[in-house]
């Protein structure tokens, strides 16, 4: 918890951010899970570590952020349709996670990644040279190749190198042909692979819809809402609460 308004804070008066929303799983389960029986869920996650996510969205909003904490959607869908929403109105929306997911989002060099991490900004020609597929085919790169963090395996025999290279062409998985002859590039067991994704096709699309985010649902905040104007007077009963004490010393800032 701690560590976490802290990086927020970092990025801030740091980092140079100056419009920022979090978004965050209030409840882990989705509609995705409606889907898809196999859809990660809490099972498995340390109760101690469930506990933390209210605090965490109240420590956020403590420090002056807009939270969108996500119940029927994910916290990825929220950032995908917060970037669909305001990138028409600033010149760069900058999304701080290299999570593949949300590679979908990149545009360019309008929309990007940034690894905080790695100190490094993924653009649509960094998408690209890691993934080998434009960033409007990650969804269908991820529906042949499975996400085990999410809980969906993907189709048989399909690696990722071989759907690269497939998608690299075709872009959209309903675009492969069923018969490997008509494929225009030459594959490594072809058939095969044609065969299988040709009998898993109803698979194939319900990883694809699981793997897409949403961004029907923008959020209904107007961009001048995101601005950062300081944390908020209930961060020092929050810190003290939690003996944060020296974070309200670095907050600097007071709305």
């Amino acid at each position: 918890m701690r560590g976490l308004l802290a990086s927020m804070l970092y990025l801030l008066q740091q980092e140079g951010a100056t419009h920022v929303a979090c978004a965050s799983d209030t409840v882990i389960r989705s509609f995705r899970n409606d889907l898809y029986a196999g859809y990660k869920t809490e099972a498995g996650v340390p109760l101690e570590l469930l506990a933390q996510f209210p605090l965490a969205e109240e420590g956020l909003r403590a420090l002056g952020l807009v939270v969108w904490g996500m119940i029927e959607l994910e916290a990825d869908d929220a950032l995908a349709a917060g970037a669909a929403r305001y990138a028409a109105e600033v010149d760069q929306v900058i999304i701080a996670t290299p999570d593949k997911d949300l590679a979908q989002c990149v545009d360019g060099t309008r929309v990007v990644l940034y690894d905080r991490r790695g100190k490094r900004i993924i653009d649509e020609a960094a998408v690209r040279a890691k993934w080998g597929v434009a960033p409007r085919s990650i969804p269908d790169w991820l529906a042949l190749v499975g996400d085990t963090s999410d809980g969906y395996p993907g189709i048989p025999g399909w690696g990722k190198k071989t759907a690269s290279a497939v998608l690299a062409v075709y872009e959209h998985v309903e675009a492969i042909p069923d018969d490997a002859r008509a494929w225009k590039l030459p594959v490594r067991g072809a058939d095969r692979l044609a065969a299988t994704l040709a009998s898993r096709r109803v698979e194939a699309a319900l990883y694809k819809r699981l793997a897409t985010l949403r961004t029907d649902v923008p959020p209904a905040e107007p961009l001048a809402e995101l601005e950062w104007h300081g944390a908020r007077p209930e961060l020092r009963d929050f810190c003290g609460r939690q003996g944060y004490n020296d974070l309200v010393e670095r907050a600097g800032r007071w709305a």
